[in-house]
């Protein structure tokens, strides 16, 4: 078998957390936790927690939760996505996906 490994498996909600709601990618959660991205893959996998494609991700997410609400309520959700350089309907599923309870 395999080497047992020196840092335990990160949880489900931790991933949650990392992956999902901070939209980090698998080798940023595993710098962050100080484990291998295959674990973090794998550990994925195991929750049964969706793995992004490789699509681009969206710049909204180098935001804060706050400053974007902050944003939407200045200037309405159109007049920010439009200063933000993204679609209106991309800015609603950010939000939505960002607020959205574990």
């Amino acid at each position: 078998m395999g080497k047992t490994p020196k840092v335990p498996k990160p949880g489900k909600a931790l991933l949650r957390c990392l992956y999902v709601k901070e939209a980090k990618s698998i080798r940023e959660v595993a710098e962050s936790l100080g484990c291998t991205k295959d674990m973090v893959y794998r550990s994925l996998q195991k929750y049964g927690i969706e793995i992004r494609t490789n699509k681009r991700r969206s710049s909204l997410r180098s935001y804060k939760l706050s400053e974007l609400d902050e944003g939407v309520k200045a200037k309405g959700i159109r007049g920010y996505a439009r200063e933000l350089g993204v679609d209106e309907s991309t800015l609603r599923h950010h939000l939505k996906v960002r607020k959205k309870p574990d």
